[in-house]
């Protein structure tokens, strides 16, 4: 009994500690993001903004800012843009990355310097997204490198940022390129951690490369396809930068690839404190329920035992 009890208080006090390394943690998580995230939704019923050298407000206006924002901007054109612009560049992502990761992990192709390879493709995330949006200005400008390689080849110039199809592929390729590589490093760990003798099975079995992908390798990675799609769209809705110097914050031509990040910026550059905070909760709002969506569709769920007569299950 003694050694029992000696043993409790030792669990316990081991406990102790696990909870105080936790407090940091909590600390710098309710002052930088708990505390502002409820100031924001407090003052999006607010109307506050600069008028000249003049303070108005803050005075309380209930849901006036989300009437404005939902009826009276095109927040639904921003919203569109924002989908359209991160899908274009989401699906050939996670295609090229399944097929990287695939090859790196294959037993069978057994491809030489994956190393050098590997780090390679995870350079472009270690880049700025703002020195790689100035690095494709550059590049696809009337007068960059790009038109003069193709007036040189014989063809006319092609006005990349002054038409739709060329600033939103611009943009889908930038995100494309920053991320495909830290989303094949993501696939292969999760195929790596897929146990030998479950393919091996397969094989036995007689399936196929694809159904052996198809019905082995992507039900096995399913919460790492779940964790990588919910992620990037976040990082989706919240796209700022790269379309922000591209275009120079202008969101052109006729802000097609204006983003709600950008819309946002735009009303706080112009010190509406109230409808940012608004859009601010919206965007908040519209995310957790996407990914909420997500989860939830994508994620196994349990099958509910069946109830049979006599009580038994």
């Amino acid at each position: 009994m003694k050694m029992l009890s000696s043993q409790k208080r030792n669990s316990i006090s081991y406990k102790k500690w696990g909870y105080i390394f936790l407090v940091p943690f909590f600390v710098v998580y309710t002052v930088f993001s708990l505390i502002p995230l409820f100031s924001t939704v407090y003052y999006s019923f607010f109307e506050n903004y600069m008028s000249g050298l003049k303070q108005i407000g803050p005075n309380y206006v209930g849901i006036e800012n989300y009437k404005t924002i939902l009826l009276e901007t095109d927040l639904p054109k921003y919203a569109f843009n924002t989908i359209f612009i991160w899908l274009l560049g989401f699906i050939p992502q996670i295609v090229v990355a399944m097929i990287l990761a695939i090859w790196f992990t294959s037993l069978k192709i057994k491809l030489r310097f994956t190393g050098f390879f590997k780090t390679v493709i995870y350079m472009p995330n270690l880049i700025m997204a703002a020195a790689f949006a100035m690095l494709f200005w550059a590049l696809f400008s009337d007068i960059g490198p790009i038109n003069n390689l193709l007036v040189a080849m014989g063809y006319e110039r092609i006005s990349f940022l002054q038409n739709v199809a060329g600033t939103r592929g611009l943009v889908a390729l930038m995100n494309f390129l920053m991320w495909f590589g830290n989303t094949t490093i993501i696939l292969m760990a999760g195929i790596m951690g897929i146990d030998n003798s479950i393919l091996e099975a397969a094989q036995i079995d007689g399936a196929s490369t694809w159904r052996t992908f198809w019905d082995v390798t992507i039900p096995s990675i399913k919460p790492i396809l779940v964790y990588v799609l919910i992620t990037s769209l976040i990082g989706g809705l919240q796209m700022f930068d790269v379309p922000q110097i591209l275009t120079n914050s202008s969101g052109g031509p006729n802000r097609t690839s204006m983003t709600m990040i950008m819309y946002l910026n735009k009303h706080l550059f112009s010190k509406n404190f109230g409808l940012a905070g608004a859009l601010s909760v919206i965007l908040f709002i519209v995310t957790a329920i996407l990914s909420v969506i997500i989860y939830r569709n994508l994620t196994e769920r349990e099958p509910k035992p069946v109830k049979l007569k006599g009580g038994e299950h």
